[in-house]
């Protein structure tokens, strides 16, 4: 939660808004936004898309890679991680011509974004494409995407069933996804995704396209 309410107020002090005024254009509290820059709460997934509207940044760029990158933008394991990892792929590229165009992340490294409600993003892979996410996700029994309204954002989302259940509102459809279902949908499009069942659910998620 503080690495994530850190970089919101580095996003929104850059972009030259009060925290009233950001309040104010994304229609929430200046209480809740002073909670989330200090760590004490947590936006959810559709808060999350507003300040990223509002304050005009791709929502790739809250999450906060500092305490996972090692140059160029590649994430590797730290060095007392070579003997329990001894061939692991993030070790096969070296600072080189490829630097700038792979992104390998360990598992222990992957720069997360928590959200309410038990709604955590991990990213997979940096890429340069603004306004793309490679995620894996998870939401916790009875999580949602948004408390009420639909979420609507630019892009287009593609999603793979890991394990549990999901429940994906598009538009007036309701689609039911279990253990290797997956489905893709216009973003702007209102949408909100469930966990209407007993276990976590996890699966691997894509989002790209959004234009900020």
């Amino acid at each position: 939660m503080e690495d994530l309410g850190r970089r919101l107020k580095e996003v929104r002090v850059r972009a030259g808004l009060t925290l009233r005024e950001l309040a104010r254009q994304a229609d929430v509290s200046p209480s809740l936004i002073s909670q989330i820059e200090n760590g004490k709460s947590q936006p959810s997934v559709a808060t999350l898309y507003t300040f990223s509207r509002v304050l005009n940044v791709s929502v790739d760029d809250l999450f906060d890679d500092r305490a996972y990158a090692s140059g160029n933008g590649v994430s590797r394991p730290d060095d007392d991680d070579k003997d329990r990892h001894p061939a692991d792929p993030t070790r096969a590229w070296q600072p080189s011509e490829y630097a700038n165009r792979v992104s390998v992340v360990h598992p222990s490294h992957r720069p997360q974004l928590s959200m309410a409600e038990g709604v955590v993003w991990e990213r997979l892979a940096a890429t340069p494409a603004h306004g793309v996410n490679f995620m894996k996700i998870s939401y916790a029994p009875g999580a949602a995407s948004a408390d009420g309204d639909l979420i609507t954002h630019d892009g287009y989302e593609y999603g793979y069933v890991l394990s549990g259940e999901i429940a994906v509102t598009v538009g007036d459809e309701v689609f039911k996804l279990h253990p290797g279902e997956s489905l893709g949908f216009d973003s702007s499009i209102p949408h909100v995704l469930r966990n209407l069942g007993s276990e976590t659910f996890e699966g691997i998620w894509f989002v790209h396209g959004q234009r900020h």
